[in-house]
Order: structure tokens, then C-alpha cells, then sequence
């Protein structure tokens, strides 16, 4: 009696020793094959990642990646803080009442009568320091404009006037653009206008939509 519970007994540890063998190589295999999964996908990962480097490598569009979308949300807000064009201007100046801001042309006295923008503010850029607080309020923001794309006097004069405590924008363009725009202008002898140049605003006088 003793020898046959003695021997269940021992057959019933050698079932479950057999089992848990069983059960920890299942897990062992399991595993095994989740890492080799894993490794694959990373393989995989790596793989696409190097493909679309190697072809960024030869786009100099992508050759230096985009920026981080927060970095350039800041960055294109910051633009948009300095900087103002000629149809928002134009069309700021066309509404009715105050548009909130002064537009000073910056340029020297003889291309004021070359031609400038209508109720501009004529102010060259070695003046501002010694005038700018006698002809503007501190509390109207300014947009400077000079020439064009190809002279930075704007950016000068915006320099100097923001140095003095003004709060201030740069019209991108400049008076050239404006006169390619298709807007009015004033010189020494009146107001003139020329049609709008078809490469930087739509022939018909249409909103641009940008």
C-alpha cells in the first residue's frame, strides 16, 4: 500500500515536472520567435530609414531635412511679426478709417519725388534719430519701405527706429513693388499708375488670394 502511493506520488512529479518542461520551452520558443520578429522589424525600420536618406541625399530640396513643425511655426510667426507686404498695405491704406499704422519711406529726397506711396511719411534713414520723435507716436506702429528687394535701407531705417523704442514692420518689396502691383503712386508732378506687372499680381486688379 505504502509502495503504490509512494510510486503515484512519484509518477504524479514526473507529470508535472514534464508539463512546466513543457511550458517553459513553449515560453523559450514564444520568446524567441517575438525577438526575431522584433529584430526584423527593426531591420525593416532601418532599412526604409537609410532608403530615404540615401534618396534626401541626392534632392537639394531635402538635402537638410525641414525643421520640426514647432520650430518652424515659430519661425514663420516670427517672419510675420518683422514683416509686411504691399498688397496688405495697400489694402490696410484702402479701407475705410485708420488702418493703425504710419508708412514711412525711408529713401532720400529725390526718390520721394521720383515717386512714393500716397500718405506716406518721408523720413530718410540718417534722419530718424534726430527727428523720428517729433514726426511719429510711439504708440502707432511703423512700416518702412525703401526700393525694392535689391536695397536694404528699410531694414536700416526699421533698425534704427525699433533702437529708438518704435514698434515697426518692413514692406517686403519695397516701392518697386508697389508700382508693379498695379497701385497708385504720387510724384512731384501727381499721381500715376501702371498696369499691374502679370508676374507679381493677376493682370485684372483681382485679390492675389495669398
Amino acid at each position: 500500500m505504502t509502495y503504490m502511493t509512494h510510486t503515484t506520488h512519484m509518477a504524479q512529479m514526473a507529470s508535472e515536472t514534464g508539463t512546466n518542461t513543457a511550458n517553459t520551452m513553449g515560453t523559450a520558443v514564444s520568446t524567441n520567435i517575438a525577438n526575431d520578429v522584433n529584430r526584423a522589424n527593426v531591420a525593416n525600420d532601418a532599412n526604409s530609414a537609410n532608403a530615404v536618406v540615401s534618396a534626401n541625399a541626392a534632392n537639394p530640396v531635402l538635402r537638410v531635412p525641414p525643421a520640426d513643425p514647432a520650430a518652424a511655426a515659430a519661425h514663420f510667426a516670427a517672419s510675420l511679426a518683422f514683416h509686411a507686404d504691399v498688397s496688405d498695405v495697400a489694402a490696410a491704406l484702402a479701407a475705410d478709417g485708420d488702418p493703425g499704422f504710419v508708412v514711412l519711406d525711408s529713401r532720400s529726397t529725390e526718390s520721394w519725388d521720383q515717386g512714393h506711396v500716397p500718405g506716406a511719411l518721408h523720413l530718410p534713414t540718417a534722419l530718424i534719430p534726430q527727428q523720428a520723435d517729433r514726426l511719429l507716436d510711439r504708440t502707432v506702429p511703423v512700416v518702412t519701405y525703401c526700393w525694392g528687394p535689391g536695397c536694404n535701407g528699410a531694414t536700416r531705417a526699421a533698425l534704427a527706429l525699433a533702437r529708438s523704442g518704435f514698434q515697426v514692420k518692413e514692406m517686403l518689396g519695397g516701392f518697386e513693388y508697389w508700382v508693379r502691383e498695379g497701385f497708385a503712386y504720387e510724384t512731384w508732378e501727381g499721381e500715376e499708375r501702371r498696369a499691374a506687372d502679370p508676374l507679381t499680381a493677376p493682370a485684372e486688379g483681382a485679390d492675389c488670394g495669398c
